[in-house]
């Protein structure tokens, strides 16, 4: 039986070309299908354009023999790790596709977490299949529609949109509440967001010196009031510090505050996008400082569930050209907690590699930042992570898009070397930041994670148990 038991092993042959041009590993469908919703926008990426990524995860959807866990991953996406556009697509998509069964209506009102989910999902239907709309989409989201008061139906009313909300409301029938007759009358007063405040309190304003005096009131009024929802308060930290800087202690507190943070569904790299915001500004050094240090504080909060491994872990984060923009931001944060919770060695890839050493005792975004500092942004070679490491690790994380070519091959012969040298196997994590659909190793080889919110880090504890965790949690939920 010795040579029947070899036609059981799955080769590990590279079995297809990735998008630079390398060869690689091909992800199953369903890995490839929740890399795609856990780290797309469906924006412009470096390899693939927004549009390519939008055809092919509809494609993986329509293909996908197990509509319920297309749909599972679709609340994983919205309801847990925050992405948008993807959950939009997939729920058109399961509405066009699945007939007749009756977890599909539920699908459809759970999938809208705000009020526009209806109206994105909608014209992505419209602008795809056209009418008639399917009777399962006109139930669900009129379901969810009934969830929401006055101020959340005012907020998102769209009034100068292609799509409005009382056309939402005519396509798709909902029971109607107070809330939605008072939007159909047209009497539902405007919703008071921050937006509609500034802008008031600059357009009756009669002098300069008037419009910031009433600036400061507004944000006065929505801190300390706490009428300003989290993400907004990220985008204008610096806006507060240089038009109201009395409310910095107040900001402080609602940066740190746990409750907001996990209600937010914030994706982290936002801290570093507020973060670069407050460094531009030149007011107030003082007050933007103690901002800093409550921002720190506030990622830490947003990923206190980063797993503290056993042993030793080498976490290799690639700096290559591809990973400029959200995968280097997101990418260089996760190495960064990881780097700081564990006993850990840090090692940046490129055309080549090298270690670097930071004090874990800074702050989690400052680390991140440094580490952006020192990409050099050049071609993408795994190959230097087996050749520069010099001991054994319990454990590889390796943070990128998986894009190899320099080599050509993947590196397992490297790796193979590297634990020959060694005389230990390590875990390969691999950690994929931009949904590609390759992989570096054999899929049944590593323990496959990718996303870019915190949820994806605290999945990250359960792989070592289970390699399947990311999928088993998703398929946990029930429709």
């Amino acid at each position: 039986m010795k040579f029947n038991q070899l036609l059981k092993r799955p080769s590990r042959k590279p079995n297809t070309v990735n998008l630079a041009g390398g060869m690689a590993h091909s992800e199953s469908e369903k890995l490839e299908l929740i890399s795609i919703m856990l780290t797309s926008f469906l924006g412009n990426q470096f390899y693939r354009s927004g549009d390519e990524t939008a055809k092919r995860l509809a494609e993986l959807v329509n293909r996908a023999p197990d509509k319920e866990f297309v749909a599972k991953a679709a609340l994983y996406a919205r309801r847990e790790a925050g992405l948008r556009s993807v959950s939009h697509l997939v729920a058109g998509e399961i509405a066009h596709s699945v007939k007749g069964e009756e977890w599909t209506k539920r699908f459809l009102d759970r999938v809208v977490y705000r009020a526009d989910d209806v109206l994105e999902i909608l014209a992505y239907c419209m602008a795809v299949y056209g009418k008639p709309l399917p009777n399962s989409l006109k139930k669900g989201l009129g379901s969810a529609l009934t969830r929401f008061d006055a101020y959340q139906l005012a907020k998102y009313r769209r009034s100068s949109a292609p799509l409005k909300l009382v056309d939402a409301v005519n396509l798709v029938h909902p029971p109607h509440t107070e809330a939605l007759r008072q939007l159909m009358a047209g009497s539902l007063a405007p919703a008071e967001t921050w937006e509609t405040k500034l802008t008031e309190a600059g357009q009756s304003a009669k002098s300069e010196r008037e419009k910031e005096i009433r600036k400061a009131k507004v944000w006065t009024k929505l801190v300390r009031e706490r009428k300003i929802g989290y993400f907004a308060l990220l985008r204008n930290l610096r806006n507060i510090l240089e038009q109201a800087p009395r409310l910095v202690d107040d900001v402080a507190d609602l940066l740190i505050d746990r409750k907001l943070i996990e209600k937010s569904l914030v994706l982290p790299f936002r801290y570093r996008s507020a973060l670069e915001a407050l460094e531009a500004s030149d007011v107030g050094s003082s007050g933007r400082q103690k901002l800093v240090r409550a921002l720190n504080k506030a990622v830490d909060r947003s990923l206190a569930n980063v797993p503290r491994f056993r042993g030793r872990t080498l976490i290799a984060m690639d700096c290559s050209g591809s990973m400029i923009g959200k995968p280097m931001k997101i990418g260089s944060l996760f190495a960064s907690v990881l780097y700081k919770v564990n006993d850990a060695d840090l090692m940046l890839f490129s055309g080549d590699a090298r270690f670097a050493s930071f004090n874990a005792d800074d702050g989690t975004l400052s680390i991140a930042q440094r580490i952006e500092a020192k990409a050099e942004w050049s071609g993408t070679n795994f190959h230097s992570i087996f050749q520069r490491a010099n001991r054994s690790y319990d454990r590889i994380v390796i943070l990128s898009d998986m894009q190899a070519w320099m080599g050509h091959w993947t590196p397992k012969d490297s790796f193979d070397r590297y634990v020959d040298k060694v005389g230990k196997r390590p875990r390969i994590y691999s950690f994929d930041l931009a949904g590609f659909g390759t992989l570096q190793f054999p899929e049944q080889e590593v323990y496959a994670l990718a996303g870019f919110s915190d949820k994806t880090l605290e999945t990250m504890k359960f792989l070592e148990q289970d390699k399947r965790a990311l999928v088993r949690e998703i398929e946990s939920i029930s429709l």
